[in-house]
């Protein structure tokens, strides 16, 4: 059953600076906007807006005027997940949109992690949603109102509340990591009708969202599952190239970055052929999949020959991007624990980096070190694990703003440099 709020404005400019899907409008996670401060106000950032949100795992998109956030609201043993759209502005809600689903008793509890993970995707006036139980919804991005709907948990075995991977548009097809058997853990919708166009692979999805790349002469689309980074040609499914990893899905979270003819899939990285739609491992050497994390939360970045990411255990590191050797370490940017997170944007000639903590830093990230310039508390951590809580979500940033949620609110900050 599903419910609707919908509150009318009108029609508003397209900008050049949205957030439109996940880790932003070239899904690379790199902030282009200028114009923004170049140090952080000292104590705390001010908010233009804060409204309540419920849980999710889903990052806000940003586009023309609106913001769109999935979450999900609970009242045992009922439960809803929900997409709510605000006016960017002020935080006022202008509709919301929910469907109840059936969760299972483990769901309700913090620890385990129920809501809605994926993130949107928004594109011509359209807002493509998909729930953590394989129920895809296309959207009437003003109203709110339902164009189509594919309910692929009817059609396949999909695992419960296992679609996490966000969404990605390439030509006319809507491509998801749902997982389904027999042959269905990614699947390509018509993004006009919610019609089928194919399937592939027979694995469990990952947290893990896929990403469309050219190499070879060749679009590719790598998708990370369970059991595999695999390249698969986004037009009919067919497979490319495949590289066997067996890993947790707990394991399995950070986005493919590619970089000219180096692709970096969590801590493995392949190089890509110049000529043909192939892929050989650089590093590490070792098969283990432990060997091959970096970080089981955050995504890395690739930036001329050097890497940055976190590691799981909260230490921030610079490697070389063609051995894997570690070039520096440190430990001053969030606190050493199971679970910690920095999520990283580069904009200019710096870098923000989001914390497990919600803290905001600005830094600049070279082979000669860490160099912090400022930071600021921006959002209360609210999801738990082992009895700490984490701000887990990357925030997004749009029109000079950030955007950051925590299981209870939303928040929009401006960054924007003073005139």
């Amino acid at each position: 059953m599903a419910a609707l709020v919908v509150s009318l404005l009108p029609a508003m400019a397209v900008r050049a600076a949205d957030w439109p899907q996940w880790r932003g409008p070239n899904r690379d996670g790199v902030w282009n906007e200028t114009g923004i401060l170049k140090t952080l106000p000292a104590g705390e950032l001010k908010a233009r807006w804060r409204v309540p949100v419920g849980p999710g795992w889903s990052s806000p998109v940003v586009f023309q005027g609106r913001v769109y956030l999935t979450d999900m609201r609970l009242d045992k043993p009922r439960a809803w997940e929900r997409i709510q759209c605000f006016k960017e502005s002020t935080g006022r809600l202008l509709w919301s949109r929910e469907t109840e689903l059936v969760y299972p008793d483990w769901a309700f509890i913090p620890e385990h992690g129920g809501g809605p993970a994926a993130t949107p995707i928004v594109e011509a006036g359209k807002v493509y949603w998909f729930g953590r139980s394989g129920q895809v919804d296309c959207l009437d991005t003003r109203s709110g109102k339902s164009i189509w709907t594919s309910h692929l948990n009817s059609k396949y075995e999909i695992g419960v509340l296992s679609c996490r991977g966000s969404p990605l548009i390439e030509g006319n097809l809507l491509i998801l990591s749902a997982g389904g058997k027999p042959g269905a853990s990614v699947i390509a919708l018509d993004k006009r009708t919610g019609d089928e166009v194919w399937k592939a692979l027979n694995e469990i999805a990952s947290n893990s969202s896929p990403l469309i790349i050219t190499a070879g002469g060749r679009r590719q689309l790598i998708v990370w599952t369970d059991e595999s980074m695999t390249s698969l040609n986004p037009t009919t499914g067919e497979v490319y190239w495949r590289e066997p990893m067996i890993t947790s899905n707990n394991d399995a979270i950070p986005t493919p970055v590619v970089q000219n003819n180096r692709l970096l899939i969590g801590g493995l990285m392949l190089e890509l052929d110049a000529h043909t739609p192939t892929a050989k491992v650089l590093w590490p050497e070792s098969r283990a999949a432990a060997k091959r994390i970096l970080s089981n939360t955050s995504t890395p970045m690739m930036e001329g020959d050097h890497v940055y990411s976190a590691k799981s255990s909260g230490e921030f590191v610079c490697l070389e991007a063609g051995t894997g050797k570690q070039v520096w370490g440190t430990t001053n940017v969030t606190e050493l624990k199971p679970g910690a997170s920095i999520h990283l944007t580069p904009n200019g000639g710096s870098v923000f980096l989001f914390t497990d903590q919600g803290n905001l830093i600005l830094a600049r990230l070279k082979p000669q070190g860490y160099e912090e310039i400022s930071r600021v508390h921006l959002l209360e951590p609210t999801s738990i694990l082992f009895a700490r809580k984490f701000a887990w979500v990357p925030p997004v940033f749009a029109n000079r703003c950030i955007f950051a949620r925590n299981d209870e609110e939303l928040v929009c900050a401006s960054l924007a440099a003073k005139r």
